[in-house]
């Protein structure tokens, strides 16, 4: 049977099925009006600051091909094995939707030549990311994020200053009680000998490590001191460090790193357990998290270096080093530390109309302020004037122009101010003016 054909049967019996309530699916939100404010206020952030430190936006399609995320992120990986909603489109291609937005960028930067550009390029990205993990607040399978990418120099200083944008920008968000952990997992070079070692430590404990432990061990055993079970808590403490076990080049950058963000005036903790969740990480890894709550589970954001990923991707060896925040995440902390959402950009007018004439003029009258930049909300239908008022008020509106067939003939205009109940009568052709944005141009 064809996908199409399996499809449409089964569509069929579930509209056999009657009346249904249809709700959101599991795992993800509707960002209704009343909550935009925050998000609006949270993206405009985060493009204020990548526009002050030199990112420039890029925007990657929603699905990719499936490979790309399984020769990226890792086959071992929970997200690979468990996570992704992976797919084959009609023709048998296999796709899968976006679960996180480094290998895409990556994957841009080589189809696109970018190495050609004066290096490094520093891009950044406000994007739907979608996983199949356990719903739970401020987490969703259908996720916004932001982050940023520096891809084509392997400077240290370019680890700081992607760790210090982080920084900066949950800062500017106004999130408070946050730490960032810091940590060092090596490279090619070295990690293989340091794998050794942890294979080692958790062999001499095989028989009380969790089930996916004992297949991490053998499968991804980085992967080990990321376990959040109790029964391999005190495993994952006494292991050995990778810090410990670096060669002189990773070393040396690992110094740098701490070196340059102790000159921004960044604190951070050292974290020997954290390592990521993504298989292209090397050398630095950092994340952040609520002061005293460590783990995935409460991270708002984290990233690291990744030199070997432009090049498993077909491009020349290429250092490069980013980040990604959970913008529910984010928003969920501001709003438990009371702050209130982003404002409208401006004051709303009400147009309320009493007869045929009057009405036309609303919706003539209505247009010309809306191009001048006020926010003009039109009374639609034919209700009393006190109704008109009654939604006006609902509506937060500042201002209601109100409008009767006698005021069309005279040129004029009542203009109401809701807040204090007051009004006034003004020549129609002067209100635009009273009321126009300051900083919005009449359009021609």
């Amino acid at each position: 049977m064809t996908f199409t054909s399996s499809f449409a049967l089964r569509y069929a019996r579930l509209a056999g099925r009657g009346a249904y309530v249809y709700k959101a699916p599991r795992g993800t939100t509707d960002i209704l009006p009343a909550e935009q404010g925050y998000y609006r206020h949270v993206e405009a952030t985060a493009a204020r600051l990548c526009q002050r430190y030199g990112y420039e936006r890029i925007d990657t399609p929603v699905f990719e091909d499936a490979r790309l995320f399984v020769r990226t992120i890792g086959e071992g990986t929970d997200i690979v094995e468990k996570e992704t909603y992976t797919f084959d489109d009609r023709s048998g291609q296999a796709m899968t939707l976006r679960p996180e937005g480094t290998a895409p960028i990556c994957r841009a930067y080589v189809e696109h030549g970018m190495h050609n550009l004066p290096q490094p390029v520093r891009l950044f990205y406000l994007a739907s990311i979608f996983r199949y993990e356990r719903p739970q607040k401020g987490r969703y399978r259908q996720h916004q994020q932001f982050g940023a990418e520096a891809i084509g120099d392997g400077d240290p200083a370019l680890d700081a200053e992607v760790i210090d944008l982080a920084w900066r920008f949950c800062a500017a968000v106004g999130l408070t009680g946050i730490a960032i952990q810091l940590n060092s997992i090596g490279c090619k070079v070295c990690r293989p000998a340091y794998l050794a070692e942890l294979q080692k430590h958790y062999s001499a404990h095989v028989d009380v490590l969790c089930p996916d432990c004992r297949v991490r061990l053998q499968k991804n055993p980085l992967r080990l001191l990321d376990c959040k079970k109790p029964s391999c808590q005190d495993i994952a403490e006494s292991a050995p460090r990778s810090s410990e076990h670096l060669c002189p080049e990773c070393g040396g950058h690992f110094d740098g790193v701490r070196e340059y963000l102790r000159v921004l005036g960044i604190a951070f903790e050292e974290n020997h357990r954290l390592v990521r969740g993504l298989d292209y990480y090397t050398k630095t890894v950092f994340e952040i998290q609520p002061r005293g709550r460590e783990g995935a589970q409460s991270a708002v954001g984290g990233g690291g270096r990744y030199d070997d990923l432009i090049q498993e991707l077909g491009g020349k060896p290429t250092p490069a080093v980013g980040f990604a925040i959970g913008i529910e995440r984010v928003v969920l902390g501001v709003k438990q530390q009371g702050m209130a959402p982003l404002a409208s950009p401006g004051e709303k007018v009400f147009v309320a109309s009493l007869g045929d004439e009057a009405k036309a003029e609303a919706v003539r009258l209505t247009a010309e302020l809306r191009r001048a930049g006020v926010i003009a909300i039109p009374s639609l239908g034919n209700r009393s004037l006190k109704a008109q008022l009654r939604q006006a008020n609902a509506l937060g509106a500042a201002h209601a122009l109100i409008m009767g067939d006698d005021e069309v003939r005279a040129g004029r205009v009542v203009l109401r101010h809701m807040d204090r109940g007051e009004q006034e009568s003004v020549p129609v052709q002067d209100v635009v003016g009273m009321l126009r944005s300051p900083d919005v141009r009449f359009e021609q």
